[in-house]
Parts: structure tokens; C-alpha cells; sequence
């Protein structure tokens, strides 16, 4: 398979590893990219939530980095690399630049209610030091940071040459349609894997999600069925996985991704506390669920 030129399509946010010891399993990672790439993944996204970003070290988040970077030649690779301080983030892009990745991601400064024009100046800063456009990653269910599309400083970053897209996972699916009219040039990725359908009608190039990591070929062929016009087809698919959704969310997302990904051969490990351990109940629940649902 080709390496494609622009980020689109099908993209698993990739999980991190972790031993027993809580170290980074770069091993378990490699088997888990390669995995997906046999499946026919083209392009995945580095050290987002799904990797737990926020609860690995600075050197761990760039350690994942350089893990996956092996696999620069065969896909299209994005680096999450947001942070709260723009210091940590350019320390972050540089380091993706440096390491040969095609683009670079990064949710907006959160905690500290940061102003539109302090947001302006974050993802500036962050493009002009590693001499590339940024996709903001507009999550503002994790970070509590919205983007008010009337701010004209708002308006104004959207529309900047420093800006690549937007990975939208927001369920204000509407939002992601008017940031796409508002400027066209943008890649236009939809985030919440749920939405999937919803966001390609409303002009998204693609998703990047967290289930993808085991759910790659029955994504895909939602899209693929989506792109043939066959949208009663790719809806009743997106149904299917909404289901498995529902219940790896009443679980919790992160844990149950990475026990479904153990009974398929790819252990992954469990998630970094606070996230809990998943009880055999879970575990039982996910597994008939998943089994019952999913297209294999």
C-alpha cells in the first residue's frame, strides 16, 4: 500500500503500551502499527488521548514518537503535541520535525482559561517552530476550551496558512461544517468515532479514532460505503459500532480498548492510574458485544 500524500481516510489514534511496570512497551507498539497496517491503515495518530498523552513524561511522550517514527516510509504520520505551556508544545513539534513526521497536531492550551488571542499565539508559535502547519485538535469536552466561531481572532486563526485542519471531535457536528465554510483549504477530520457518518456528510475528509486501533475494517468500510453513496448501508454499520461504543464507554473507553485489543493477540496492557481495571463483568460484557457487532 501507498503512503498517501494528505491526511484522509480511516486513521486509529494509537494506544500506548505499557509493561507491568508502567515503562513504555515500544515492542507491543510496533506488533499493534503493524497489525493495523496489514489490515490496510495508512496513516495514524501519535501520542493523542488515546495514548494518554497527559499522563506520560515529556521524554516518555517524545520516547512514543521515536517508537513509531519506524514507520515513517509506509504511512502518514501526525504527532500530538499539545500541551498547556507553548514551550512544551515546540519542544514536542521539534522534535516530530525532527524525526521526519508529516504533521503535527495539538489541542488548545486548557486549564487556565487562556484568552482567543493567547490561543492565536499558541499554535503560531508552535508552526513557526517547527516550520509546519498544526491541526488543532478541538476536543472541548477534555480540555473545557470551545472555539467561538464569532470571535473574530478565532475567525481569524481558522483561516490562517499556519493552521493544517482540524481534528473535530466535538459532537457539535454543525461546528465542524461551519469551520470548513469558513475556510475550505482546511483538512477537516472528524474525532468522535460515533459521528463518523455524520461528519463525512457535512464535509470531513475523514476520522481519526480511538476504536480504529481494533475496529480499522469495519470503519472502513463505513467510509468506503459512504463514498460509494451507499449511506443506508454505512449507517446501519455505524449503528453496529455505536453499540460496541455504548459499551466500551460504560466500561471505560481507554481500559476496554485495551482489553479488546488483548483477546484479539495484542496485548497492549492496562492504562496508567487514576483509570481503573476493568472487573471480569466488564470484561464479559465487552467481549459478547464486540463479538456480536463487529465486522470481521
Amino acid at each position: 500500500m501507498n503512503k498517501p500524500d494528505k491526511l484522509k481516510g480511516v486513521v486509529p489514534a494509537t494506544v500506548t503500551p505499557f509493561r507491568a511496570d508502567e515503562s513504555i512497551d515500544t515492542q507491543a507498539l510496533h506488533k499493534l502499527m503493524s497489525w493495523n497496517l496489514s489490515q490496510g491503515v495508512d496513516s495514524f495518530f501519535i501520542g493523542g488521548s488515546s495514548a494518554e498523552c497527559f499522563l506520560l513524561s515529556p521524554a516518555e511522550r517524545m520516547e512514543i514518537f521515536g517508537a513509531a517514527a519506524q514507520f515513517l516510509d509506509r504511512a502518514y504520520m501526525v504527532a500530538h503535541v499539545g500541551a498547556v505551556s507553548t514551550r512544551e508544545a515546540k519542544t514536542y513539534a521539534c522534535c516530530a520535525r525532527d524525526l521526519g513526521y508529516d504533521a503535527i497536531a495539538a489541542t488548545p492550551p486548557f486549564y487556565y482559561g487562556f484568552r482567543p488571542e493567547e490561543i492565536y499565539s499558541y499554535y503560531a508559535e508552535i508552526s513557526d517552530a517547527a516550520g509546519m502547519p498544526v491541526l488543532i485538535y478541538n476536543f472541548p469536552g477534555n480540555t473545557g476550551k470551545s472555539f467561538d466561531l464569532a470571535n473574530p481572532i478565532t475567525r481569524k486563526l481558522f483561516q490562517s496558512d499556519f493552521i493544517l485542519g482540524v481534528k473535530h471531535t466535538n459532537q457539535v457536528v454543525y461546528q465542524l461544517e461551519r469551520i470548513k465554510n469558513l475556510n475550505p483549504e482546511l483538512i477537516m477530520m472528524n474525532g468522535f468515532d460515533e459521528t463518523m457518518v455524520a461528519g463525512l456528510s457535512l464535509g470531513a475528509d475523514g476520522s481519526i479514532g480511538s476504536t480504529f486501533n481494533f475496529m480499522y475494517p469495519h470503519y472502513k468500510k463505513i467510509y468506503d460505503l459512504f463514498l460509494a453513496h451507499e449511506t443506508e448501508k454505512a449507517l446501519e454499520l455505524q449503528i453496529r459500532a455505536n453499540t460496541i461504543m455504548n459499551a466500551l464507554c460504560d466500561a471505560g473507553l481507554i481500559p476496554a480498548i485495551k482489553y479488546i485489543l488483548s483477546t484479539m493477540g495484542i496485548d497492549v496492557g492496562v492504562p496508567r492510574h487514576p483509570f481503573s481495571d476493568l472487573t471480569p463483568v466488564q470484561k464479559a460484557e465487552l467481549k459478547k458485544v464486540t463479538e456480536y457487532n463487529l465486522l470481521v
